[in-house]
């Protein structure tokens, strides 16, 4: 959520702000936030000086009685002031319902340094690797993990629907595998084992209240996108930056306990609304994936080198992999609604011949401390302040496995394991299958 003195003291530079989201009606929104916040102001001057001498004449109306009088048309009068102040008071509370839907509904701001511009104005801020060279045609991943008993997506789609693969034998070995080394990567202690990155895991629920959803951002605005339990009015998470940014949600932390940093396997759900095409083949674009996402709270000052350190972070796990990949900054009209600044992560996969998304590390500002009143204390007896959020998969499992199980497929349609996985899977090559008899 924005800081509303923002709005009433930059309205233009907030305008012009959310103009770079190129999202149509957010400026007409601020507009209206300000008109109302204007007569909210200007209700509530109007209801304290009609407080203030409703006080006054009570006491005149006091004395007048102790005096032997009946004060009974000032009586009357202050009738008509007290339900003048009860209309205000119902005027102030309808501002203030409506201003707080429009600032739940309003997404966060670009920093200056992000590019102006939709998806094409993504900027490429590195690749790191090449593709690998074949001498045969690239199979895609649904070919060969039928044809290695990793993947069954018929039987998926006949249980869940469509949009809910089931991983077999190695396949779902392999996931398994790969969560346990990205856990093992990010929460041992760095200051033991260099390379190593020292987050507190967790293991978080999975399904959290409306107040926690509308605490990271996905509440009112993704409402659709989202599977809820009616009877509970309880969500599924569609990550586990939900759980963890709202952990210590209205609690006030010390200046000592900052950076926190959390990681955490979880299940994620989402309807992915509208989705359609070839982007949804295999394992592309799912409903419900595996995720180990990593949580920071950060000072202020601290934040946007902490986002630096996040995405590199991610990318560690695909350099330990040995996997091609590029970092994009993502332009003003691409940002999640949370975000101020977001790097994307995409792996390349020969057999689908496509870059595909596996992390999204974002710095958020203080727009989802606002959202979730998580504040710290600032040594030296300064006031309160609210912290920053960052948040970044490291990584997404469905792609990963995409992109694992087609770069490293060999000319007989086996697989070979990356190195660094081979003593955790147990074997060197995920071999095809024996035709049947």
């Amino acid at each position: 959520m924005l800081d509303i003195r923002l709005l009433r003291s930059e309205p233009d530079t907030v305008k012009a702000a959310v103009a770079r989201r190129e999202t149509e009606g957010l400026e007409d929104a601020v507009d209206e936030i300000l008109a109302l916040d204007e007569r909210r102001r200007a209700a509530l001057r109007e209801v304290n000086e009609l407080k203030a001498q409703r006080n006054e004449v009570s006491k005149e109306i006091g004395r007048i009685k102790r005096d032997g009088g009946d004060g009974d048309e000032m009586i009357v009068e202050m009738r008509e002031v007290g339900a003048r102040i009860s209309a205000i008071d119902e005027e102030v509370g309808r501002a203030e319902e409506r201003i707080r839907e429009l600032m739940l509904l309003t997404p966060n701001l670009p920093l200056d340094e992000v590019p102006s511009g939709g998806v094409d104005q993504n900027e490429i801020v590195r690749v790191v690797g090449a593709p690998p060279e074949f001498d045969f045609e690239p199979k895609s991943h649904w070919d060969l993990g039928s044809t290695l008993g990793l993947l069954d997506l018929e039987r998926g789609s006949k249980v869940s629907g469509s949009g809910f693969p089931v991983l077999m034998g190695l396949g779902a070995r392999l996931q398994r595998c790969l969560i346990d080394f990205m856990l093992d990567i990010h929460t041992q202690d760095f200051n033991e084992e260099p390379g190593w990155h020292g987050y507190t895991e967790l293991r978080v629920p999975y399904l959290v209240t409306r107040d926690t959803l509308s605490g990271t951002g996905q509440l009112p605005k993704f409402a659709e996108e989202s599977y809820q339990t009616e009877r509970d009015d309880l969500w599924l998470i569609p990550t586990a930056e939900v759980p963890i940014t709202n952990l210590h949600r209205d609690e006030v932390l010390s200046a000592e306990d900052l950076p926190v940093r959390y990681a955490a396997y979880s299940p994620c759900f989402r309807r992915e609304a509208g989705a359609a095409g070839a982007d949804t083949r295999g394992l592309l674009r799912v409903h419900q994936f595996d995720k180990v996402e990593l949580v920071r709270y950060e000072t202020p000052e601290r934040s946007r080198d902490a986002l630096e350190e996040l995405t590199a972070e991610s990318e560690s796990i695909l350099d330990r992999l040995g996997l091609h990949y590029r970092v994009l900054k993502l332009a003003s009209g691409d940002l999640g609604f949370s975000a101020e600044m977001t790097y994307d992560i995409e792996v390349w996969a020969p057999g689908v011949e496509q870059w595909l998304e596996v992390s999204s590390c974002s710095t958020c500002g203080d727009f989802q401390a606002r959202r979730a009143n998580l504040r710290y204390r600032p040594s030296g007896g300064e006031k309160l302040r609210f912290v920053h959020t960052l948040n970044g998969s490291a990584l997404a499992l469905p792609r990963l496995m995409v992109a694992l199980i087609e770069n490293y497929q060999q000319a007989d349609g086996a697989v070979r394991v990356p190195e660094t996985l081979q003593e955790r899977l147990g074997q060197e090559v995920i071999e095809p299958r024996p035709p049947a008899e």
